[in-house]
């Protein structure tokens, strides 16, 4: 992404808010305008926040926590103030907070600890835990994983599985830990450790689980389809799994999780049905030729 003028960039943005372009476009250009980075295409990013899908916003809050530049603070937290914005979306602002770290920003997530909404009031304690983490002098950064990603809890500092599993399905310990242990059996990448996260799809809050799935996507193991498939088809499960569950689907791109993202484009839940259409995209480019799916510069030329 070298060599990129300001008017490319604002290009790109105009393909991200344009609402009459095909969701699958929308997304390309908001995860090449995370590539890019940058004043310009964070604000291109802030537009798009008055998008009436759920599932799109969600998706700005949470590119805009990857790129860790703290230009984006005051956007995340207008979104996170905002208890009229669909709560997956509020959930994705604070833990875009945490991801970018500031100290100053722990006093906006103190005022939502305690939050009505469940998962707005786990993610700002999550990312309240993350922050104070990084301060730590023996803490590395998070970004440092197999999958360069900014995650909302560091790996455990031990690799032995079951005790990994025993804390991740305690639901009496501590939030933060469980996610550390979620991370630690996502790097450990062995079959018992796919097992354990697959099994933690029936266990705790609507936010866990859904951190579960994204964690199997990042996978992209063929074992943990059922465990996906199982969460998505379960239509009494919260629609914030049932969209992790689709787009980990994606992601593993299998035509076995074509097959199914196709029973669910017509989902009673708007989250779950655009989550589907962006998945399929993902199988496409998960089985073509092309060298990178967040490359929209063809489509906003």
């Amino acid at each position: 992404m070298l060599n990129i003028s300001e008017n490319q960039i604002r290009n790109i943005g105009e393909v991200l808010n344009n609402p009459n372009r095909p969701l699958k476009e929308r997304f390309r250009a908001l995860f090449t305008l995370r590539n890019i980075g940058g004043p310009v295409a964070i604000k291109c990013i802030e537009t798009c926040f008055n998008d009436d899908s759920a599932l799109l916003k969600h998706e700005l809050a949470y590119c805009l926590g990857q790129m860790q530049d703290t230009i984006a603070n005051p956007i995340l937290v207008k979104v996170l103030k905002n208890v009229n914005e669909h709560p997956m979306v509020r959930h994705e602002a604070a833990e875009a907070l945490g991801a970018i770290g500031s100290l100053e920003m722990m006093e906006i997530l103190k005022q939502y600890e305690n939050d009505p909404v469940t998962e707005v009031a786990e993610t700002c304690q999550l990312a309240l835990d993350r922050i104070k983490w990084t301060q730590q002098p023996d803490s590395v950064k998070l970004s440092e994983n197999p999958y360069n990603s900014v995650d909302p809890a560091p790996p455990a500092v031990f690799e032995n599985v079951h005790e990994l599993k025993a804390i991740l399905l305690n639901e009496n310990e501590n939030l933060f830990n469980r996610y550390r242990a979620m991370f630690s059996l996502r790097n450990c990448k062995t079959e018992e450790a796919i097992e354990a996260l697959g099994e933690a799809l029936n266990y705790g809050s609507a936010l866990f689980k859904h951190e579960v799935a994204f964690v199997l996507g990042q996978l992209q193991d063929e074992r943990s389809v059922k465990y996906l498939q199982k969460s998505l088809e379960n239509c009494e499960e919260n629609e914030m799994v049932r969209h992790e569950c689709a787009e980990a689907l994606g992601a593993i791109a299998t035509e076995e999780c074509v097959s199914i993202l196709n029973k669910y484009l017509c989902d009673d839940k708007r989250v779950v049905k655009e989550s589907c259409v962006v998945a399929l995209d993902m199988c496409e480019y998960e089985n073509s030729p092309e060298f990178q799916y967040a490359n929209a510069l063809p489509v906003a030329s």
